[in-house]
């Protein structure tokens, strides 16, 4: 039961955050503009942005995701001094929410 409530609690924080994009884009443009700079092109670097949940180890990140070590490293720092993460560099988290096409698109 207790997997099954918190199934059901994720699904519907993704609804509310779906319905609530607009708004949190508006007011999270600043750091999400930042984000993107730091961040580049990439798509590793891309795909290991959103593992930065607390949950994962940079170690954990790079094994998933195949990012370079310096380069994941690097940009984990700069997004620390960026004040964009919430939690220490070793298990990062980032401090805003993104979407699932967040580097897909240009706002």
């Amino acid at each position: 039961m207790n997997d099954e409530l918190t199934d059901l609690v994720r699904k519907i924080h993704g609804l509310l955050e779906l319905l609530a994009e607009e708004k949190i884009a508006q007011r999270d443009a600043k750091q999400r503009a930042s984000l993107r700079e730091l961040v580049g092109t990439s798509p590793t670097k891309q795909k290991s942005v959103f593992l930065m949940d607390g949950l994962h180890t940079q170690a954990e990140v790079r094994k998933l995701t195949g990012v370079n070590q310096g380069h994941l490293s690097t940009m984990v720092g700069k997004m620390h001094k960026a004040k964009l993460l919430e939690r220490d560099t070793k298990t990062p988290k980032l401090i805003i929410s993104i979407p699932a096409n967040f580097f897909e698109t240009h706002a």
